[in-house]
């Protein structure tokens, strides 16, 4: 079962760290999307968060620990 996955983390450099980390811990080979997501109300480019979005066709990758890598680059899993 085809599943996306968005992991939520608090700038540009943690977004881009976390996207290399998952082709080394979880194999993963297709480009994870980094999209910048302002906060609502906020124009400052400061406020906003930036989203990883995970594509895992086979349904593979362990949320949990998706939400563990997110923890170490001060962001989250977005919940399904």
């Amino acid at each position: 079962m085809s599943e996306r996955h968005v992991l939520v983390l608090p700038d540009r450099d943690a977004a881009e760290e976390l996207a290399e980390e998952l082709s080394a811990r979880f194999g993963v080979t297709e480009e994870p999307q980094l999209v910048r997501d302002a906060l609502a109300g906020e124009d400052d480019a400061e406020d906003a968060q930036w989203l990883v979005v995970v594509e895992d066709p086979d349904g593979r990758l362990d949320p949990t620990a998706l939400d563990d890598l997110a923890a170490e680059h001060e962001g989250w899993l977005e919940a399904p």
